[in-house]
This record gives structure tokens, C-alpha cells and sequence, in this order.
């Protein structure tokens, strides 16, 4: 098959769950043995050129980067600078227009893979010049359902202006609701929302996966005791978990464990943080070149999340590499883990705590974590497995589709 994935980022650097769902579709796709085609958005923030993208990368897979830039709107202006929230930009853009038009005109696809809610207001275009292509809304999370929930922990300005948000998300996403021919979701959870939403098209559910030959878990460097949190911190729910973590949990954990490190590795950590917990054994790393290798170099993960919704594709990463973890219920939303056998869920900041200091205390335990994580992520999450089940899902809708006309 040949298949066209459309996006409002960059599959490369992957150093966000997004990117790196994007780019596990990408390099599964083509080894499995499709053509792959991929038209990301290039914004002025992370802009880059195809030279940043390893060749190794660029020879299996067409990776074009159109270049566009932000709204002007003062709602847009305010939503970054006043609340730290990240809003979409929704509307379509022309370059990106022009170059889709041009992409779609010079070649037949299969399968057009719109990754994420605002993507689908370019449907209209895709149908006018691929009408025999199979157009597949790929939705990471439910993004109405995360801000709703941010909003509860928030001032009264900030949970205006968050529910306004939310509400304007839930609208989009009905708005669109059935433009597409098949939804795919990366929970099923999130696909029980769609469906309340009124989607009435085919569903699969398709988790992020990882490819096992690159993600090896290895010691040789490791930091053992040590505590690490990995995640872009200019992301609202990483930030405010991260905080409630180091204000509500660090002190306790640093008090019993002075010697201990907790290391941070995610971009824009805020300056008063930095300022606040500089001498408390805490080191803030900024965006780490390398996620693996930083993985794999500390012990404890650490997931103060409590915003749900989508897939912490960074929990499965580290799973992958044998990592004893932490995490809040919420962030763990739609990874079919198990409480104290491959990983430990604690809600309330005392419990965290608690969870934190009996895996340093019992080293059977935090090996069998380790061990079960490992396992845990070979049998439910090896890319080649999970992207054969979507291709299987792409065929027949293909076949029903064509059956239909």
C-alpha cells in the first residue's frame, strides 16, 4: 500500500509522545513494506530543515517539511502568554494547502492518515483530489477531556479561560466527527469518547509501539539509587504534575535519601523551579539529545501526571528498557499495566512518596518491576506486531470501501 500520513509537526526530533507515535507509525508502515509519505508542519519554533532529518531516516521514508507560521490572534497571544497553553492552530494554512494539493495531485494513495483533530479541516481537500483514498482520523488523545480536567486544579481566571478552551475543543471534534472514513485511537478509551461524540465509522484502537531493536535496556551506565522525570515541561499537565511532585513529595524523599539525585530532562523548566530546588539535589538537564541513553543511566521514573487522556508514550518507552516506575492512575490511563507487578500507581502525594521509598527499600521488588516491565512491553507493544493489526484493519475497510462504490 501506499500511504500519506499529514501532520502539524515534525515526526523528528521524536522528544515528544506525539512525534514519536507519528514516527512509530512511519518506520512501521515501511517495514512492513509500504510506501511511506509524510507532509508535517514546520513551525517557527522548532523549525527545521530536511539536513536535521538522519538519513538513515530520509532514505525509507518522504518526510516533507512545509514551513508556516502562528495566528496573530490575540486569543492566541494570550493563551501563550498568560495561561502556558499550548492552542492549535486549526485553521487551514495556504503553503500547507498548496503543497498537499501538489502531493495528492502527483500520486495515488491508499491510506491518508490525518494525525490528530486539526488535521480535519484539510478532509474537504483530500476528497476533492484522492477520492478513492481512505482517509483515517488518527487521534493521539482527547485534548477537551485533559483541559477540562486542568481546569479543576487551576485559579478562577485560569479555569475560565481552560473551560472556554475545553469547550471549544469538544465542539471542533464534533464538528468533524464522521468526515473521515475509519477513526483510529490510541486507547479505548479515548475511542468511547469519540463514540459519545456521535462517530458512527469504523474504530480500531491502536496503541503507540516500540521497536524492540532500538530500545535495549542496558546497566552498564547505570545511576542506582536515582529518580528521573522525563517530558517537554512547556506542556502544562507535565509542568503542574512535576510541581506538585517536587513540592509535595521531593522533601520527604530528599530528606531519607540526601545523596540521592532526581534528575529532570525536559525543555523550558521553569526559571522558579530551578531557583527553588538548585541545592535540594535536583538537576534540571533541558532536553536531553538522547532519551534512551538518559534512561537507561537512572533507575526510578517518576509520573506525576494527573491529566488523562491519549497514551504517556514515554511510560512504555521506559518499560521497554526495564525502568522501575511511579506513576499516577491518570497517567497510566490506557497502558494495561498491573499495580505492583510491573509498576506502581499511587494518587495522593503520601502514597507517591510511600511508593517511591519502599522501591529503594526493597530490591526484590524494584528487580521484579524491572523484569515484569520488560516483558510486559515485548508482548503488547513490539511495533511490527501492533502496525500488522492496523494494516489488517486498513485492508478491509479498504475492501468494504471499494465494495460499496
Amino acid at each position: 500500500m501506499k500511504i500519506l500520513q499529514i501532520t502539524s509537526k515534525s515526526p523528528w526530533p521524536p522528544t515528544t509522545g506525539e512525534a514519536v507515535a507519528i514516527l512509530a507509525h512511519a518506520k512501521g508502515f515501511f517495514l512492513l513494506g509500504h510506501a511511506v509519505q509524510v507532509l508535517a508542519m514546520n513551525w517557527p519554533d522548532n523549525r527545521l530543515s530536511l539536513a536535521d532529518i538522519p538519513e538513515y531516516l530520509s532514505k525509507d521514508i518522504d518526510i516533507q517539511l512545509v514551513n508556516v507560521s502562528y495566528s496573530k490572534s490575540p486569543y492566541m497571544w494570550a493563551g501563550r502568554s498568560l495561561f502556558n497553553v499550548t492552542l492549535p492552530d486549526i485553521g487551514p494554512r495556504m503553503a500547507y494547502c498548496r503543497e498537499l494539493t501538489n502531493v495528492l495531485q502527483n500520486g495515488e494513495f491508499d491510506v491518508i492518515q490525518l494525525e490528530g483533530l486539526y488535521l480535519c479541516p484539510y478532509i474537504r481537500l483530500i476528497r476533492k483530489h484522492a477520492k478513492n483514498a481512505l482517509i483515517v482520523l488518527r487521534a493521539h488523545n482527547i485534548e477537551y477531556v485533559m483541559w477540562r480536567r486542568e481546569a479543576r486544579r487551576s485559579g478562577v481566571f485560569r479555569w475560565l479561560f481552560l473551560q472556554r478552551f475545553a469547550f471549544l475543543l469538544k465542539r471542533l471534534g464534533r464538528k468533524f466527527v464522521n468526515d473521515y472514513d475509519a477513526l483510529v485511537t490510541i486507547t479505548e478509551q479515548d475511542g468511547l469518547i469519540y463514540d459519545k461524540l456521535g462517530n458512527i465509522r469504523p474504530r480500531f484502537t491502536s496503541p503507540a509501539g516500540i521497536d524492540l531493536s532500538e530500545w535495549v535496556p542496558s546497566t552498564k551506565n547505570l545511576e542506582h539509587p536515582s529518580l528521573f522525570h522525563i517530558g517537554p515541561l512547556d506542556w502544562p499537565p507535565n509542568r503542574e504534575g512535576l510541581v506538585w511532585f517536587l513540592n509535595n513529595c521531593w522533601p520527604e524523599i530528599h530528606a531519607k535519601y540526601p545523596a540521592m539525585k532526581f534528575y529532570i530532562a525536559g525543555r523550558k523548566a521553569p526559571a522558579r523551579l530551578r531557583r527553588q530546588y538548585e541545592n535540594l539535589a535536583v538537576e534540571f538537564l533541558g532536553e536531553v539529545s538522547d532519551a534512551r541513553h538518559f534512561m537507561n543511566s537512572k533507575s526510578i521514573m517518576v509520573v506525576p501526571l494527573h491529566a488523562e487522556g491519549g497514551m504517556r508514550v514515554k511510560i512504555i518507552e521506559a518499560m521497554a528498557l526495564g525502568k522501575a516506575i511511579v506513576s499516577t492512575p491518570s497517567a497510566a490511563t490506557g497502558i494495561p499495566v498491573q499495580d505492583n507487578e510491573n509498576i506502581l500507581l499511587a494518587d495522593t502525594s503520601k502514597d507517591f512518596s510511600a511508593a517511591i521509598i519502599r522501591l529503594l527499600n526493597d530490591k526484590i521488588l524494584y528487580d521484579k518491576l524491572c523484569k515484569n516491565s520488560i516483558n510486559f512491553i515485548r508482548e503488547k507493544y513490539n511495533n511490527a506486531n501492533v502496525i500488522g493489526e492496523l494494516i489488517k484493519f486498513y485492508k478491509e475497510q479498504i475492501r468494504l470501501k471499494t465494495q460499496a462504490k
